[in-house]
């Protein structure tokens, strides 16, 4: 079962300049803030918590990197939204049954989480991700 609303990510250009933005804009203290690699996506992350959700800035490492390439496609802006679930392999089964399938596998993302994405075709033109956390 969906039980929250993870994160919203929006894919930049400069990760400090829009975290300022966004910290502004949230009001979000640094202990509301953390920054990361995902070395499997090419990007550096920046997580605002905001409430029980939180706001994703996604900047590209390199030319390769699949923000890279939204960026130059479409420019900034939102990329994805994140759903929340603590078992993502019934979520799979369960969106399956309703011909929703994943793009690919799902692999480890930001936060230590077990994450998968779905095809915008399927989704209303939305890049649509379910992340499940991964227990220690």
């Amino acid at each position: 079962m969906i039980s929250n609303i993870d994160h919203i990510a929006i894919a930049v250009h400069d990760l400090q300049n829009a975290l300022e933005r966004f910290r502004v804009l949230t009001g979000a203290s640094d202990e509301k803030i953390r920054i990361e690699e995902v070395p499997s996506e090419k990007v550096r992350v920046a997580f605002i918590q905001v409430g029980s959700s939180k706001i994703e800035l996604l900047e590209p490492l390199e030319t390769t990197s699949p923000i890279a390439g939204f960026l130059e496609k479409r420019g900034e802006g939102l990329h994805h939204i994140a759903f929340e679930t603590e078992n993502l392999e019934a979520e799979l089964q369960r969106t399956s049954r309703e011909n929703l399938l994943p793009l690919s596998q799902p692999t480890e993302g930001a936060g230590k989480k077990k994450i998968v994405f779905f095809n915008p075709q399927d989704t209303g033109r939305v890049l649509v991700e379910f992340v499940q956390k991964i227990q220690d």
